[in-house]
């Protein structure tokens, strides 16, 4: 049986609650059925897959083939009785409504939205009864105004589709902030015709809650809204750009008027109704315990109470948040926008608490090898990588306060030579250390292994350590196989630039001096890290070079910002509706970073579980008066429940029109929703964001020249995809080594998620891939059966037109 491609020339049907005539060979009328998607494997032979996403309920065929005969409904009233004929079968499933984007036309979309909001009005309006309702007059309201959006939406995206693929890396890797702006419009658009369908064929039932389905149509009318003005912005961005430029070039212009919108566009109803609608929807429940997580803790966290009991308090009023999508939007909004960068440590750093950690670590691969270790700042002399019978000397970090030692982490799936010796013994510190065991129970030590793996954690600089990203380097330590040295920098504000960068690549050349210590011989030496710790990983490369020293072999950079300056971009115009990356806590990252908040730099300390606790509450005492200040005029700036809306939806506030007046975005008749809450963001433009070691995207060609090949792996609905697509095309022009994969469908900072779903796993998955690449590329180290345990599948930024080979059948995506 040979792998049929499966074309259905009716693809807009899909979205039809009508039969549609199918035929591939001898097809016949199936009828279109309600369903959940599953991925489904028939007897070890062939396997057809839709969509990686789960989803609601949607119109779609479910049908089975057999091998000679024609094709039967698989539903049990169905007029065709499943037959027993021998033979093989394939069990076929449609992409659902949140995927169909990937493979229509915009156009059937949109005419379909229009349908949709047609045949929505008319079967509103022939209940007469109905509306004698104010939700359902306002329900009508506001699918006219849907109706409205779409066309003047059709129209914007229909001009970027035709122009969106200049901005790719390349044919291969279809993927840019233009594109992820249409993406997250189609989602938005498709989850309306699916609630507009429910509609039109309930609502005259005795069942229909009026009231409930009014409120989720006119929260996805006020985000299409929104989304309408993000894309009048990128059409400005698109029209003053060079050519294939994805970053504004006006200093002082489009970035700083994007910022004014920023400020004073409404931001609540995508963390309410219409929370994470753009990401896979087995990530949407996590995401809206993050959401209410957080702004309970913002609620309660100027509040004098100890720890425990401010963890009690936000459970306690955490409730309201859960049964109240509008109140927990707006609440989201007031935080982003109004709390300091210390709410935000401690927030993040919930993930560093005994109890997350120690939850996480029961689905963790265990290992034989995690400890942490305490690095002297003592000079380290390696030889010269153009002369080894030459040294150079590399100095302990020194910026800010002087040398001081480095934190790191020593995780290995096994114990091998030398991870037990008393010399490593005496850098060791006591949390997690297994080198106290008795002799006799120690396992055995393995050989050493010829691979190392230098890894630098995210947090946007300013937060968490390597214990937070332990799940995945247990996980990686046991796929590669390798010993990981993760290292613990020190975090902004009170440690800016370079002071992390120094400690490093301090770390890093510790490694190479002393790699038999770490179980390894360092013959191929490789950098990996995430966002902020991807940054790092470029910028130590580059400082290997500069100071003459060993660079390393291979760099895996997820999700890498490259780019710390305040300039716009269309992936960061995802940050108005990003519940894990808003553009004010992005630059309040980048602001402690690079030094220009003006906090404090104060020596790093060793402290013990009780000193470390005073500290915490110092500086919570500190901004307690801050905090509260902000908390005050917020709520005063406010309108008494919700910010006040016209008719049409919309939000009138004065003050955030004077913020915009002279300067016109958008077209005549079209203003974008505008918030009560509003706060100032601190965007300096100085010169050191434009620090080559700060900003790599900036660095001089001559800079970049001697990187070893860099891997980028990014997230297609990720604010600084961008940033990696432009890091990409300057490393490819220049005739660098570089891949580019875009993953899809999940938010920044997958790694740290990768145990939560299967999206997220297959994420982590193509970056130990990645990274396995190059060590096979480097010295091919892999033996017979540990070349059999790579990855199953190849490697390519669009799941929908992989062919993925296994070893006992194939894996096709349709609607290619």
């Amino acid at each position: 049986m040979g792998c049929r491609a499966l074309n259905f020339s009716n693809t807009a049907g899909l979205l039809s609650s009508k039969e549609t005539e199918m035929r591939a060979g001898r097809w016949r009328r199936v009828s279109l059925t309600r369903f959940r998607r599953t991925s489904v494997c028939v007897r070890q032979q062939w396997k057809f897959r839709g969509s990686s996403r789960a989803a609601a309920p949607v119109e779609a065929a479910v049908v089975e083939v057999v091998e000679g005969d024609d094709v039967k409904s698989t539903r049990q009233d169905s007029a065709y009785p499943r037959r027993s004929s021998p033979g093989h079968s394939i069990t076929v499933t449609f992409p659902d409504l949140n995927t169909l984007h990937l493979s229509m036309d915009h156009r059937h979309i949109f005419s379909t939205l229009e349908t949709v909001c047609e045949e929505s009005i008319s079967a509103i309006s022939m209940h007469s009864g109905l509306l004698q309702n104010d939700a359902t007059s306002q329900l009508l309201e506001t699918m006219r105004r849907i109706h409205e959006h779409g066309q003047a939406v059709n129209a914007l995206v229909s001009g970027f589709a035709a122009v969106y693929h200049h901005f790719d890396f390349n044919t291969e890797t279809p993927a840019n902030g233009y594109r992820t702006l249409v993406k997250v419009v189609l989602s938005c658009v498709l989850h309306i015709i699916q609630k507009g369908r429910y509609i039109t064929s309930s609502c005259g039932g005795m069942f229909f809650r009026a009231e409930h389905n009014a409120g989720e149509m006119k929260a996805y009318c006020m985000a299409l809204c929104q989304l309408r003005a993000l894309l009048y912005l990128a059409q400005r961005l698109l029209n003053n750009n060079e050519h294939g430029q994805l970053h504004s070039l006006e200093d002082e212009g489009l970035s700083k008027r994007f910022i004014n919108e920023y400020t004073s566009m409404h931001k609540a109803c995508f963390y309410g109704r219409c929370l994470g609608f753009q990401f896979s929807p087995s990530l949407r429940p996590f995401l809206q315990t993050v959401v209410i997580s957080m702004v309970s803790f913002g609620e309660n966290y100027n509040k004098q109470q100890t720890r425990l009991g401010r963890a009690a308090l936000s459970f306690i009023t955490s409730g309201k948040y859960v049964v109240d999508p509008e109140l927990r939007g707006a609440e989201f909004e007031r935080i982003t926008q109004n709390l300091d960068m210390h709410f935000w440590k401690n927030f993040w750093n919930i993930t560093e608490t005994e109890l997350i950690s120690s939850l996480a670590s029961i689905r963790a691969h265990s290992v034989q090898v995690n400890y942490t270790l305490t690095l002297p700042g003592e000079p380290l002399s390696l030889p010269l990588a153009a002369d080894p019978s030459l040294s150079v000397t590399v100095s302990p970090p020194i910026a800010h306060w002087g040398p001081g030692p480095v934190h790191v982490r020593l995780i290995s799936h096994m114990l091998r030579q030398g991870q037990d010796s008393p010399e490593l013994l005496s850098f060791s510190r006591s949390e997690g250390s297994q080198l106290s065991l008795p002799a006799s129970l120690r396992p055995q030590s393995g050989p050493l292994s010829p691979w190392l793996l230098i890894h630098f954690h995210g947090g946007g600089f300013v937060a968490q350590t390597s214990k937070s990203h332990e799940s995945y380097l247990k996980s990686w330590s046991k796929d590669l196989n390798v010993p990981i040295l993760s290292v613990d920098y020190s975090l902004a504000p009170e440690a800016p630039f370079p002071r992390a960068l120094e400690e490093c690549f301090y770390a890093y050349c510790w490694a190479l001096k002393n790699c038999q210590l770490l179980g390894s011989t360092a013959e191929c030496v490789c950098l990996a890290g995430d966002s902020a710790g991807g940054n790092l990983c470029i910028t130590v490369s580059m400082k290997a070079m500069s100071h003459g020293v060993r660079i390393p072999d291979g760099i895996m950079a997820a999700y890498p910002a490259t780019l710390l300056t305040t300039d716009a971009s269309p992936s960061r115009f995802l940050t108005l509706i990003d519940p894990v990356l808003p553009l004010s806590v992005l630059y309040k990252c980048v602001n402690a970073y690079t030094g220009v908040d003006g906090v404090a730099v104060q020596p790093r300390q060793q402290l013990d579980s009780l000193s470390a606790l005073g500290r915490d509450t110092a500086l919570l005492l500190e901004n307690i008066t801050q905090g509260a200040s902000s908390w005050l005029q917020s709520l005063l700036d406010r309108t008494p429940s919700s910010p006040t809306r016209s008719s049409g939806g919309h939000q009138n506030v004065s003050r955030s029109v004077d913020v915009l007046q002279g300067s016109r975005e958008f077209p005549e008749g079209f203003e974008p929703l505008r918030s009560g809450c509003l706060a100032e963001i601190h965007t300096p433009c100085t010169p050191i964001m434009k620090n080559p070691f700060v900003s790599p995207l900036l660095a001089p060609d001559s800079l970049l020249r001697g990187l070893p090949p860099v891997h980028l792996v990014a997230s297609e609905l990720d604010a600084l995809l961008d940033d990696s697509v432009m890091f990409a095309k300057k490393l490819k022009r220049i005739d660098q080594p570089v891949t580019l994969t875009v993953v899809e469908d999940i938010p920044h900072g997958f790694l740290s998620l990768s145990q939560l779903c299967k999206e997220t796993k297959d994420a982590s998955d193509i970056c130990v891939a990645r990274i396995r690449e190059r060590r096979t590329h480097q010295q091919g180290l892999f033996d017979d059966q540990t070349e059999k345990e790579t990855l199953p599948y190849t490697l390519k930024s669009r799941s929908w037109t992989l062919e993925v080979l296994y070893a006992n059948h194939i894996v096709v995506f349709p609607f290619r």
